[in-house]
């Protein structure tokens, strides 16, 4: 009798909600309402619905499913959600399932690290593409570092940043390097080009040149024509480390602005996997006042070849590289805006700024918007190399279009 009444029970809770060999289950159902197909994109869901859902234990472990039932990978970021890859055909729909389980171990795709060994850079990447931003160290040093920079990579989807790392800041290596510059400078030149991350030793590089500009992709507030650049982070916080997501927040130095001071501008930076773009969120404390904010890609071509789309909100620049005549190939930039920005437009520096030590930069490619004080201001930026999947310019300003077009229908998730 005690066993058939346990039995009732259990069949009753899966009538309440949906239950798989007597396990309570959450059926995720994804619309994709564009006639794009959407593949890999990530979707969230807070784990509080889940936790709630499954009426999960505090030690519990979930998984999950795609409609056959085979596990997809997924990460609980720091802001408490469940972010997996989603993937739904045009106009379409797609079912995943999340239950209590043992998930299986999964490769890491997207992370990062703070390197004090480098002037305190904080470098991230996943499987198509890396970036670093720049640190006190570096600032300390009276370096002009603004922008974000950006890495190539290819032929590998597995991190390959920190290796770099540890062969361009080998003390050993390096130590040799400067011995043998006194007997042997040919040798020497050998061992430095075997460690250096601005050669291409299979996987990519570092090709890319920043110095006092807003490199691949930096925001900053503008008074009339003069943006006042961020300069280096004072403080980071890597919040996501993977699997399928990095997340740092970056504090800035206090800037005058206007008649307003000591404001503080916060950056919070996530990459995806599978994504070229990494979404950016800034605020700005102590601001009285609507101020303009820019975007910019560096230029360092004054005629190079640019595309501004104020209406599908996105912009793009085909970057040179360093050192063009060594063969490192060109580098597709872009930034993409979910709202509406007021303007889009390439503005080349002046003789005297030129002057200034700009390594070699002729301007930069601007998207200008209005920032309200106490809002936040969200913006996608990053890059594809020629060298990789991503062969022209054409094919660059596609990814590009197709990518806001998603950024402003969203998929939607329900359960």
């Amino acid at each position: 009798m005690r066993k058939i009444f346990v039995l009732i029970t259990v069949a009753m809770m899966c009538l309440v909600s949906s239950c798989v060999d007597g396990k309570q289950i959450m059926t995720v159902t994804v619309t994709n309402s564009l006639a794009l197909e959407r593949t890999g994109e990530m979707v969230e869901v807070p784990m509080s619905d889940v936790v709630a859902k499954l009426k999960l234990a505090d030690t519990a472990q979930i998984v999950v499913l795609d409609i056959d039932g085979q596990q997809v990978p997924y990460q609980v970021t720091y802001d408490e959600k469940v972010v997996f890859p989603a993937t739904v055909k045009g106009n379409g729909t797609a079912t995943y399932t999340i239950q209590e389980g043992m998930p299986e171990p999964y490769n890491v795709i997207a992370c990062g690290k703070y390197y004090p060994e480098r002037l305190d850079d904080v470098a991230w990447e996943n499987d198509l593409v890396a970036f670093r931003a720049y640190g006190p160290a570096l600032q300390k040093r009276g370096e002009r570092g603004f922008g974000f920079d950006v890495f190539t990579k290819y032929n590998t989807t597995q991190p390959v940043v920190e290796a770099r790392y540890a062969e361009e800041v080998n003390k050993e290596k390096r130590a040799k390097i400067a011995e043998l510059k006194k007997t042997d400078p040919e040798a020497a030149g050998e061992l430095e080009r075997a460690i250096s991350y601005h050669i291409d030793h299979g996987n990519g590089m570092d090709c890319y040149n920043v110095g006092p500009t807003l490199g691949g992709g930096t925001s900053a507030l503008m008074v009339g024509d003069t943006i006042i650049y961020p300069y280096c982070y004072r403080t980071q916080e890597i919040l996501d480390n993977g699997p399928l997501r990095f997340t740092v927040k970056l504090e800035y130095n206090p800037l005058v602005v206007g008649g307003d001071s000591n404001v503080v501008e916060t950056r919070v930076i996530a990459l995806d996997a599978g994504s070229y773009l990494n979404k950016t969120v800034v605020s700005y404390t102590n601001l009285k006042e609507s101020v303009p904010v820019v975007t910019g890609i560096v230029l360092h071509e004054p005629d190079g070849t640019i595309k501004t789309d104020v209406a599908n909100g996105y912009m793009t620049y085909v970057d040179p590289t360093g050192n063009p005549e060594a063969g490192n190939g060109k580098m597709f930039m872009g930034a993409a805006f979910p709202t509406q920005i007021n303007e889009a437009k390439a503005v080349l520096f002046s003789e005297k700024e030129k002057k200034e030590e700009r390594m070699g930069a002729d301007g930069h490619l601007l998207a200008v918007t209005d920032y309200q004080p106490g809002s936040a201001y969200t913006y996608y930026w990053g890059s594809a190399w020629d060298k990789a999947a991503i062969k022209t310019v054409d094919a660059w300003n596609e990814y590009m279009f197709q990518y806001v077009q998603k950024l402003r229908t969203p998929l939607t998730v329900a359960y």
